[in-house]
């Protein structure tokens, strides 16, 4: 029914021909250097043909194979500059791009899902989608009301190939590990793979969706697409345009950059003490710069796409982050060691030296040390270089250091996110968007004492800040909520399945129907999470 590969034999030997392929680059540049040629040349040119493989394959594969590396993708930021170059633009034609399914697979799945007259549904409907991802592709069209919509279709069979793909590049994970200096890739594979069915679930997609696109409706800052109608392997949102954070990263003014950064970090910090929920594939390809912010149309608004993969924090961020890092800033090593062993960080059968944690964990902290910070390349790289060389100091204590399951999916949020910034190259005032947002990063004294002076407003659970902030969603919102976060015991846990929310059309399998009872309940769906019209848009994979 797809071209999507999906015989483990095929997809197999597609992936366990990528080392065999490292193994051959390498004997053929040591053979180039026999005969003369400089090992810069040489290296170079073995980075720029191992790049092209594995990318080519990762993306004509799609499924796991893809989903790995656009997560690898915001990382290329710590590779030295010299492998980055090459690596940069097979990396980032990941993060928007992948070959299309093929038309007749497309109208296949929408007329199993929505029914034999589903075109009735559209007024429009563009066949050649506007953007691919790792398990499926987007089509933009018009809404029987008018409405313009991004369609998203899952790829059939994507789920076995999910899991195929994440199996089989686990089992040569070292191989990989060299791509980004000082960084575990297996891990990741890992929680990539323990998050495969929460991905392929479009009803908890359109849930957390219409969470936020709730929250932020009225937002000067932030845009998030309202949820039109969602069943199973199909997910409609209204459509948005913008500028990709893509083309910012490589064509971008410094004002565009700045601005990108300043907002990515704050939807950050500020979406999971908004919506007990933490947006957590933060890769370039979902994001959009839009006109149209506080200080006018000559202002940016950031418009944020894809909730397939989202972290359940009731109350925030865990205080414990906020603490440490504030404690790490003021210089309290012991403080700092005896929070990182209460949280898991440090295993009861290890015993470190808290002023050796103090002095491995200020450079990393750098960002909020100060009140405007620059991020670069150069900045991602020296920290990779220093966390990843086995002669350091830094190497060997992170090596005893543990990641408490509860931290994994926000650890990579954070540094996937961070690589990102390093990309954009902006100037981010990151201690403005801690001091508001992150629970315990302001001592709870001085942060009642500033909510009082400051005339109102309602701390939210966990939550110390220097202002009055958002009041918490409503009630209709957070039961919304809570039934996203049955079944999940605890942050990190994988997602077990769940009941579709009220008010989502064909939740699960849809029945062959008229499109007029595909879409009878469709309305107050849309309307309720949509915001103004002119914030209206929609997303793409």
């Amino acid at each position: 029914m797809s071209d999507l590969p999906r015989k483990a034999v095929t997809r197999t030997a597609k992936l366990a021909a990528l080392p065999l392929g490292f193994a051959g680059r390498a004997t053929w540049g040591l053979g180039k250097r026999i005969v003369g040629e400089s090992a810069e040349i040489v290296g170079r040119e073995v980075q720029q043909r191992t790049a092209e493989q594995l990318f080519k394959v990762l993306g004509e594969l799609k499924g796991g194979a893809m989903k790995f590396g656009q997560a690898l993708s915001v990382f290329e930021s710590a590779l030295p500059e010299e492998i980055a170059g090459p690596y940069r633009a097979a990396l980032t034609k990941l993060q928007e791009a992948a070959p299309p399914m093929p038309t007749r697979t497309v109208h296949a799945v929408l007329e199993e899902r929505l029914g034999e007259d589903w075109p009735d549904l559209f007024l429009e409907f563009e066949d050649k989608p506007s953007a691919a991802a790792s398990i499926g592709q987007v089509h933009r069209g018009v809404w029987h009301d008018g409405r313009e919509v991004a369609v998203k279709v899952q790829y059939p069979g994507a789920g076995e190939a999910l899991l195929s793909d994440l199996n089989q590049l686990s089992r040569f994970a070292r191989l990989l590990g060299p791509l980004v200096p000082g960084m575990d890739v297996k891990p990741l594979i890992a929680e990539l793979r323990d998050r495969v069915a929460e991905e392929l679930d479009y009803a908890l997609e359109a849930r957390a969706q219409r969470i936020h696109a709730e929250e932020f409706a009225d937002d000067p800052d932030v845009v998030v697409p309202a949820v039109v109608h969602q069943c199973e392997q199909v997910l409609v949102t209204e459509w948005m345009d913008g500028v990709p954070l893509s083309e910012v990263i490589s064509d971008g003014t410094e004002e565009q950059r700045n601005r990108a950064g300043q907002l990515l970090a704050r939807f950050l910090f500020s979406g999971p003490a908004r919506t007990g929920l933490l947006h957590a594939d933060p890769h370039p390809g979902n994001f959009r710069l839009l006109p149209g912010g506080p200080d006018g149309e000559d202002d940016w608004r950031l418009g944020v796409l894809d909730f397939g993969t989202v972290d359940r924090l009731p109350g925030g961020l865990p205080a414990p982050i906020g603490e440490a890092l504030r404690m790490t800033l003021d210089g309290e090593a012991e403080a700092v060691y005896e929070m990182l062993c209460a949280e898991g960080f440090v295993r009861e059968t290890i015993e470190l030296d808290p002023d050796a944690v103090l002095e491995y964990l200020l450079p990393i902290i750098e960002p909020a040390q100060v009140e405007a910070f620059t991020f670069t390349r150069g900045w991602m790289r020296g920290q990779a270089a220093r966390i990843g060389d086995p002669r350091s100091p830094a190497y060997r204590l992170a090596k005893q250091l543990n990641l408490p399951p509860a931290y994994l999916l926000i650890h990579r949020v954070t540094l996937s996110t961070i690589g990102v910034l390093c990309q954009l190259g902006g100037t981010v005032r990151l201690r403005d968007e801690l001091r508001e947002w992150l629970p315990g990063f302001v001592p709870v004294e001085e942060a009642a004492e500033a909510a009082t002076s400051g005339g109102g407003g309602e701390l939210l659970p966990r939550q110390a800040v220097d202002g009055p902030l958002v009041k918490e969603p409503s009630e209709a919102n957070s039961a919304e909520r809570e039934s996203t976060e049955a079944g999940r015991e605890s942050a990190g846990q994988k997602s077990s399945e769940r009941e579709p929310a009220k008010g989502e059309p064909g939740a699960g399998k849809a029945a062959k129907g008229k499109p007029s009872e595909a879409a009878a309940g469709d309305e107050a769906a849309g309307d309720q999470a949509a915001g103004s019209a002119e914030e209206a848009s929609a997303a793409q994979a």
